[in-house]
């Protein structure tokens, strides 16, 4: 195994074990809290992955400057603001995701997703 390939593309292999992580949690957990938080981090994955993306060693903040030298590497913006989006996007969802879960705690008493089934 080539080491010099993986210590290059150890932020994606992370990403990923990040991403396997929260989808084991949302996969195997009844609680409807740790299926949020396990939405979160699956998104938080998602966010290492572009931002891993986007970034380029020795790469320079894209702000071009008067008298720049015409050869400088710029690091991709875009990344960056899609993450930036995502993050308000995810707030927003699990504040809502949040609210929901506690009209339902309120209304039913649990927070468990069987316990609904059985409920009907």
């Amino acid at each position: 195994m080539n080491w010099d390939v993986l210590m290059i593309n150890y932020p994606y292999f992370i990403s990923v074990i990040i991403f396997i992580v929260g989808l084991l949690i949302v996969l195997t957990q009844p609680n409807l809290i740790k299926k949020v938080f396990g939405l979160n981090i699956i998104s938080n994955a998602t966010f290492l992955f572009f931002i891993s993306i986007g970034s380029i060693i020795g790469g320079e903040v894209p702000i071009v400057e008067v008298g720049a030298p015409a050869d400088i590497v710029y690091i991709n913006p875009l990344p960056s603001a899609l993450v930036l989006t995502g993050i308000v996007v995810g707030f927003s969802t699990t504040s809502f995701a949040m609210a929901l879960i506690a009209k339902l705690y309120s209304l039913y008493g649990t927070v468990y997703a069987p316990n609904f089934m059985k409920m009907r």
